[in-house]
C-alpha cells in the first residue's frame, strides 16, 4: 500500500483526508494548530499507518505563506515525510475536475488524488536551511527599507537644525558621525565647548583613528557651527526628534550588522554561495538572496525554467497586421 494524507491548511486549522492507496479513500478529519490538535494529527497518522499494514503515510499540503509552519515543524519532529505543493499545481489539478466544488475538505481530497497522479518530491532537509536563509534575507531587506526611510526623515530634520553638519565626516551615516551628532546636535552646543573637548570626544568614539584625525574633524565641526544659519533653535521639538532619529538609525545599523553575520554563517555552508560570488557584481548579500529565493536548484532541469521562475523572461507580443480599408 501507498498511504497518503492530504492537508488543506488555513489560519489556525487544517482539514484532513486520508487514502490507504490509489482509489481507496479512508476517512477525513480536522485539527486545530495547537498542542491538542497536533496530538490528534499524530493519532490520525498512526491510525492510517496501522490500517495500511504498517506503511507510513506521506503527508501532502499546499504552501500557504506561514500558516503551514506549525504543521511542518511537527511533522519534522515526528520524522514523517511530507510534500509541499505549489498552489498553482494543485489549482491546475482541481480545475481539471468537471464538478466545480470548492470546500476545504474537497481540497484535501484533491491533494491526495494529486499525489497519485504527479511525481511529487518529498521536502528535503536542505530546504529548511534555505528557508532559514530566506527568512533572514527578507528580514534584512525589510529593515533596510525602514532604515532608508528613517534616514530621509533624519536628513529633513538636519536641514532644519544643523544643515552645515553635512561634510564634517566623509559619510553622514557612519557610526562615528551619528554618535558625534548625538553629542553635538546644534551649533550652540558645539560652540559652548572647547575644540579640545570636541577632539577628545571624537577620539573616544573612533579609537582606530589618530588624534590628528580627530582634531581635524573637531575643527571642521566648529567651522560648520559658525556657518550654520540656525545659531539658536526656536523649536526644541526638532532637536528632540533629531536625537531620536539618530538613535533609531544606529539601532537599525546594529540590527543589520547582526543579521549580516547570521546570513554569512548560514550561507557559507552552501556551495552555491561561493560560486555565485565569483560572478562580477555579485557580493555576499545578493548571493545569499538569490540562493534563498530560488531554493532547491535541482527543481529546474533547464535554464529556461529557472528564468521563468524568476520572472525575467521577456514577454512576446505578436501583432497581426490588418489590411488597410
Amino acid at each position: 500500500m501507498n498511504p497518503v494524507i492530504g492537508l488543506d491548511v488555513s489560519k489556525g486549522e487544517s482539514q484532513i483526508q486520508a487514502f490507504l492507496d490509489k482509489g481507496k479513500p479512508y476517512r477525513k478529519s480536522s485539527i486545530k494548530h495547537n498542542t491538542d490538535g497536533l496530538g490528534s494529527l499524530l493519532e490520525f497518522l498512526h491510525e492510517v499507518e496501522s490500517s495500511a499494514g504498517g506503511h507510513q503515510p506521506t503527508v501532502v499540503l499546499e504552501s500557504t505563506g506561514h500558516y503551514h509552519f506549525p504543521v511542518i515543524q511537527f511533522l519534522e519532529e515526528q520524522n514523517y515525510v511530507y510534500i509541499i505543493v505549489n498552489p498553482l499545481i494543485s489549482h491546475r489539478a482541481k480545475s481539471s475536475s468537471l464538478r466545480k466544488v470548492k470546500t476545504d475538505a474537497i481540497d484535501a481530497y484533491h491533494l491526495c488524488e494529486l499525489f497519485y497522479k504527479e511525481e511529487l518530491e518529498p521536502y528535503k532537509k536542505r530546504g529548511i536551511q534555505l528557508l532559514n536563509l530566506r527568512n533572514l534575507t527578507r528580514q534584512q531587506e525589510s529593515i533596510a527599507e525602514v532604515s532608508a526611510q528613517t534616514k530621509i526623515q533624519l536628513h529633513i530634520l538636519l536641514d532644519q537644525v544643523f544643515p552645515e553638519y553635512r561634510g564634517v565626516f566623509g559619510s553622514l551615516y557612519s557610526k562615528v558621525s551619528l554618535l558625534t551628532l548625538l553629542a553635538f546636535p546644534t551649533s550652540e552646543i558645539v560652540l559652548s565647548v572647547s575644540e579640545r573637548e570636541i577632539t577628545e570626544k571624537i577620539a573616544s568614539l573612533c579609537m582606530s583613528r589618530s588624534d590628528a584625525w580627530a582634531n581635524e574633524k573637531a575643527k571642521k565641526l566648529r567651522e560648520a557651527a559658525l556657518r550654520n544659519p540656525f545659531q539658536n533653535n526656536l523649536y526644541q521639538s526638532n532637536i528632540f526628534n533629531l536625537e531620536l532619529l539618530v538613535k533609531i538609525v544606529l539601532q537599525y545599523q546594529e540590527h543589520l550588522s547582526n543579521i549580516a553575520v547570521e546570513i554569512d554563517a548560514l550561507a557559507k555552508e552552501i556551495e552555491e554561495y561561493h560560486i555565485l560570488q565569483s560572478i562580477p557584481g555579485i557580493g555576499e548579500k545578493i548571493a545569499a538572496t538569490i540562493i534563498s529565493e530560488i531554493g532547491e536548484i535541482d527543481r529546474f532541469n533547464d535554464a529556461k525554467k529557472l528564468v521563468a521562475f524568476a520572472g525575467v523572461d521577456p514577454s512576446v507580443f505578436l501583432l497581426v497586421s490588418l489590411p488597410h480599408l
